[in-house]
């Protein structure tokens, strides 16, 4: 009997890892990007004129001009728990459904957020460059003098699922762990995790590390700026694995420069893959190029996760993780 999805076809704008191809392959036509680079605009467009599912990462653009070219899409799939880069609003007035991949990056972006910490507070990656160029000749007294994290006051910003993963780990190392989230946690949750709700104020004035885990909306774009970094203490760090543009990135390099807090971690950028002007020359700051899900079982599980998006939505079923309602199934 022939696959009732033999010629529905999917588009996959960047190479992903391979289990997720394979589960499409087994119901749809796939074409994917094998080029080590984004899908141009030109090549989205050609692609959606024929395509029922678009599998997509936050650098994808999708807008209701391109929505507007691709007639048979029933749906788009985001490798990502973000989906800025989805016009939402448009995806649902065409009848499009879009999903993403909630909670399956969880603990490993927590991870990274940790590592940030680490090689920002010790000066891990400095130590690494001294040690590589061969300046290192024997232990000192004042060498590469970095800050303890243990006994300190970590400042979580947004209390979701990385958020509160990132505050589990702070255990380990007993920190006070204040937080700030529009939703006010369970007393069960708070009370775990010894985390205390309090304003952004607050928390930028009273915390050693800062770590940033909101969404990227109207009211979190940079939601740290000039005023906020004047906040935080001199020998504090701020850590960025939730979206670029929380941050100003410009009033960033000046803090930085300025000795207005000690030092920064970045997995994301303002204006992603591009940094500020004069970032990249900081020493007191790690900048690492958006690895925050970055490990084979999260990747394969997040595309997999996607790619079920899509078998789901195309299959005439509600779709696990929808984000918009659309009048068809």
């Amino acid at each position: 009997m022939k696959d009732m999805h033999a010629k529905k076809k999917v588009y996959i704008t960047r190479t992903i890892p391979s289990p997720a191809v394979e589960l499409l392959q087994q119901h749809f036509e796939v074409t994917m990007n094998t080029e080590d680079r984004n899908a141009r605009r030109t090549e989205l467009r050609r692609a959606l004129k024929d395509s029922h599912a678009l599998l997509c990462l936050l650098t994808d653009p999708v807008d209701d001009a391109l929505l507007a070219d691709a007639p048979k899409l029933r749906v788009v799939a985001n490798m990502a728990v973000g989906y800025d880069n989805i016009d939402l609003e448009a995806a649902t007035r065409r009848g499009i459904m879009a999903t993403n991949t909630p909670g399956v990056l969880t603990e490993t972006t927590a991870d990274l957020a940790w590592a940030l910490i680490l090689g920002t507070a010790r000066r891990l990656v400095e130590g690494d460059r001294y040690t590589r160029e061969r300046k290192f000749s024997g232990w000192g007294p004042m060498l590469f003098l970095g800050a303890d994290v243990h006994g300190k006051t970590l400042g979580i910003v947004g209390f979701g699922r990385i958020g509160r993963a990132v505050a589990r780990r702070a255990l380990g190392f007993r920190m006070r762990v204040l937080y700030c989230d529009e939703a006010k946690a369970s007393a069960s949750i708070e009370r775990k995790l010894r985390a205390q709700r309090v304003s952004l104020e607050k928390l930028l004035r009273e915390s050693d590390v800062v770590s940033l885990h909101v969404p990227l909306t109207d009211r979190t774009r940079h939601l740290i700026g000039r005023d906020q970094l004047r906040m935080m203490k001199s020998t504090a760090f701020l850590i960025n694995t939730s979206r670029g543009p929380v941050i100003d990135e410009n009033e960033l390099v000046r803090a930085l420069r300025q000795g207005a807090i000690a030092g920064a971690g970045l997995d994301v950028y303002e204006r992603e893959p591009a940094l500020a002007r004069g970032l990249a020359g900081l020493s007191n700051v790690l900048l690492l190029p958006h690895i925050g899900s970055a490990s084979v079982e999260t990747r394969t599980r997040m595309a997999l996760m996607a790619a079920e998006n899509i078998v789901e939505a195309l299959s005439g079923r509600r779709p696990s993780n929808l984000l918009n309602k659309v009048r068809r199934p």
